[in-house]
């Protein structure tokens, strides 16, 4: 088998048809995925916080709330890309 390119397209516009960047667009497909990674963040957050008021121990409190705030903040870092896309709609 030959694996070499195909000789009838010239290499510059092979690399003319490469992405270098992906498009601005968010998908139906990737805002629910989306939706489900911000539900997934608030949960662990939740669940880290409830953790971190009833741990006993004061490390353990602070590994709990260090897992929260984790949480929080890619809940915010992802909930800018639905506010986005929910204002093109």
């Amino acid at each position: 088998m030959n694996m070499q390119p195909n000789s009838n397209q010239p290499q510059n516009q092979q690399s003319a048809n490469t992405m270098h960047q992906p498009p601005v667009v968010i998908t139906t497909k990737d805002q629910l995925y989306l939706s489900d990674m911000l539900n997934w963040n608030l949960t662990a957050a939740k669940k880290a916080h409830f953790y971190a008021q009833h741990a006993m121990e004061a490390d353990v409190k602070t590994k709990f709330e260090q897992v929260a705030q984790m949480h929080e903040n890619h809940y915010n870092r992802l909930m800018p890309y639905l506010q986005i896309q929910g204002a093109k709609q």
